[in-house]
Parts: structure tokens; C-alpha cells; sequence
């Protein structure tokens, strides 16, 4: 079956990087047809949009996060990551990787990224 296992979650303070990396198995399709994704929920929100990144790599970001973060792809390692730099308290949430095509969708179980001093 399809797995999503995401790591490099943490405690970082304000203005500090963390990289996360999502590394998926069990796919169906070949890793570099899937469109993949970053999504975060913080306490008590909905869970939102953070970055993608299409089969093609084209990339999109939320504006809260455009110039702070990047979302990269290795196809041959099955794996997308997110490197988020200058972080902020409101950053604060689970970020949770998303994998898509065509009617396949799956998440994974997500890592806690927090964000204080």
C-alpha cells in the first residue's frame, strides 16, 4: 500500500530552517508522474495549502510562505522535501505531505513543526 512517511519536523526558534522531507512507497504509478505537496493545520484552523510541486516542477506557494520557503523534488529517491527558512511562531502546525494523480490521493500521518522561542 501507499506510504507517506514524513520526517525532520521539530522545535526551531523564530528565524531558524528546518528541511522536511516526505519519502513515499508503494506507489502505483512511477514517484515522477505524482503532483506532491505540502500542507499544514495548526491548532484549532483548517488545514491549508503550504506549497506544491507538479509532476512537471512547476512549483506553487501560499503567499504567507513565498520567498521563505521551497518545495523540491528527487525522483530518484522518491522524495519531495520543504525547506523552510526564517521561520515564524505562526508557522506553528503539523505539515502533512500530499501525493496526487489523476484519482489517486493520498497523505501522510504528518510531522510537528513548531516555531518559539
Amino acid at each position: 500500500q501507499v506510504q507517506l512517511v514524513e520526517s525532520g519536523g521539530g522545535l526551531v526558534q523564530p528565524g531558524g530552517s528546518l528541511r522536511l522531507s516526505c519519502a513515499a512507497s508503494g506507489s502505483i504509478f512511477r514517484f515522477s508522474m505524482y503532483n506532491m505537496g505540502w500542507y499544514r493545520q495548526a491548532p484549532g484552523k483548517q488545514r491549508e495549502l503550504v506549497a506544491t510541486i507538479t509532476s512537471g516542477s512547476v512549483t506553487n506557494y501560499a503567499d504567507s510562505v513565498k520567498g521563505r520557503f521551497t518545495i523540491s523534488r528527487d525522483n530518484r529517491k522518491n522524495t519531495v522535501y520543504l525547506q523552510m527558512n526564517s521561520l515564524k511562531p505562526e508557522d506553528t502546525a503539523v505539515y502533512f505531505c500530499r501525493q496526487s494523480y489523476l484519482t489517486a490521493d493520498y497523505w501522510g500521518q504528518g510531522t510537528q513543526v513548531t516555531v518559539s522561542s
